[in-house]
């Protein structure tokens, strides 16, 4: 970590972050019986994964884990990498990593309301707190303000944390 960067969350608090997050998944959606948890690639996929796994851990839910590949630069071509899911009548949960302007949380919902969905809803571990598109979060793990210079980078694996730069 270089003095430029301030740790906003380390890996217990994140690891605190997603459980919490997979609790309030839970509680608005208990009388479910199955819900898809859709997570945007890569870092979205990845928290989506450890949400499901909690989820699986805490509920009787049936979890199905779907990932979003999304093209930033031609929305049209943005693909679920499971076309054999069934959506229809389906409780989905979006989930990525941060929230900025809202834009990928964006293009994310307009692939899935080509679905026969149930319910959808939003999840994101930081939530920056101000957006250039009508989006909200849903489920949020942290929100945080920042200014429009500042940049918040989420690292997975070994040593997690989320660092604003």
């Amino acid at each position: 970590m270089n003095s430029q960067q301030t740790i906003v969350l380390n890996t217990q608090q994140m690891s605190q972050k997603i459980q919490r997050m997979a609790w309030e998944i839970y509680e608005q959606n208990h009388a479910e019986k199955k819900i898809i948890i859709a997570g945007i690639a890569e870092r979205g996929f990845i928290i989506a994964r450890r949400i499901a796994k909690t989820l699986n851990k805490i509920s009787n839910i049936k979890v199905k884990l779907v990932n979003i590949h999304l093209d930033k630069i031609n929305p049209s071509k943005s693909s679920l990498l499971d076309d054999e899911i069934d959506f229809k009548n389906q409780t989905v949960v979006l989930v990525d990593d941060v929230i900025k302007s809202g834009k990928t949380m964006m293009y994310g919902v307009q692939l899935l309301m080509r679905k026969p969905l149930k319910k959808l809803i939003t999840a994101v571990l930081i939530d920056r707190n101000y957006k250039q598109y009508p989006i909200k979060a849903q489920v949020v793990g942290l929100s945080l303000s920042t200014t429009m210079q500042e940049h918040v980078s989420v690292v997975l694996g070994k040593n997690e944390s989320v660092y604003l730069i």
